[in-house]
């Protein structure tokens, strides 16, 4: 089985075409091209080469067509795609292939790419947000006044109004919406640093070559590299699953509302069974629930990968590769969903209008 944000049937539950477009393997090859490029034009404006070969060069780099290929033959030798990438681009520049990449490592290109992947993705997810927190806020004004049973331990308890719950299900995503805001300064930055982090093969021009750089990307200079100080992305990781175990609450409510005998609920098109087709199954709630899971389950990943020995990791680098992006996609399907899902709500409460 292929994964299922890739997989032929079951995506159509699982992917986001958004989250799935942002993330994809050519956007990233199409990010660590700009990276490049970016940095020559930086070497231009220090004077390390000629302004008029590092223009030509970076606007080879930006529309070159890379041997994929290639680049998978090298990522098996070598562990990562930029070695066999820069050879390309090295082969493209010719004579003057002293503009491609020299200064820059391997990890300063990566990294910037994710940066930019994130800088987009985050604009997405905060629609996101924004819609799903409209659409609550909508239903509450449709259906808040009417009457709910509330439930403790799953137990009838005392009555509430409809407004009551959906508070709990929109509040945490104001929450969320906040907190992204305020991250987005923390993760969308340049990674800059070269072989072991400090620059050194730049010199004195260090600092204006990575302001340069930082400045055409669009992404903040953190004047420093962050090549094994990866709490922020552990964070950002988190903050995900935040946002996803807060769905999911809303996704588990929506399922017991939806029981027959409970009928707290109305939802229009619910999922069928093959064996017993009187059954509305409220598939997209279940779907909530299972990605809040999901991302729970994935975030100690990435807790593992904030282990990054002494100047570079091989291992726990990889391992973000493995789980930040299906961590994305899974989040931006949450949302999603959740915005399928107050669409279809018909009616909610015990007093019917």
């Amino acid at each position: 089985m292929t994964s299922v944000f890739e997989d032929p049937w079951l995506s159509s539950l699982f992917a986001d075409a958004g989250a799935a477009r942002i993330w994809s393997p050519q956007q990233q090859l199409k990010h660590m091209l700009l990276v490049e490029a970016a940095f020559t034009r930086a070497l231009a404006s220090v004077g390390s080469v000629p302004v008029d070969v590092g223009e030509r060069i970076a606007a080879q780099i930006e529309n070159f067509q890379v041997d994929v290929d290639d680049l998978r033959h090298g990522t098996a030798r070598d562990g990562l795609p930029v070695p066999a990438l820069v050879a390309q681009l090295k082969t493209m520049a010719g004579s003057d292939q002293h503009a491609v990449h020299a200064g820059l490592t391997s990890q300063d290109v990566m990294d910037t790419a994710l940066t930019l992947t994130l800088q987009t993705f985050n604009s997405c997810l905060f629609e996101q947000l924004s819609k799903v927190i409209q659409d609550l806020i909508g239903l509450s004004e449709r259906f808040g006044a009417h009457d709910l049973m509330g439930r403790t331990r799953m137990q009838a308890a005392l009555p509430i109004k409809v407004s009551d719950r959906i508070r709990t299900w929109s509040e945490p995503l104001k929450h969320h919406l906040r907190r992204l805001e305020a991250m987005r300064d923390q993760i969308e930055v340049l990674q800059f640093g070269g072989a072991v982090g400090n620059d050194a093969a730049l010199g004195a021009t260090a600092p204006v070559v990575r302001a340069n750089m930082a400045l055409q990307l669009g992404v903040r200079d953190p004047m420093q590299s962050w090549h094994t100080m990866r709490d922020g992305l552990a964070d950002y990781a988190n903050l995900l699953s935040l946002i996803t175990g807060s769905v999911g609450k809303m996704g588990h409510d929506i399922c017991l509302m939806a029981q027959q005998g409970i009928d707290e609920i109305t939802l229009s098109g619910g999922g069928g069974s093959s064996a017993m087709p009187h059954k509305q199954n409220p598939v997209l709630a279940e779907l909530l629930v299972t990605l809040a899971r999901y991302n729970a389950t994935q975030l100690s990943g990435m807790h593992h990968a904030l282990v990054h020995e002494q100047e570079r990791s091989g291992s726990a680098w990889m391992l973000e590769w493995m789980i930040l992006p299906d961590m994305a996609q899974a989040t931006a399907r949450n949302l999603s969903a959740a915005a399928d899902i107050c669409a279809k709500i018909t009616d909610i409460g015990t007093q019917r209008r």
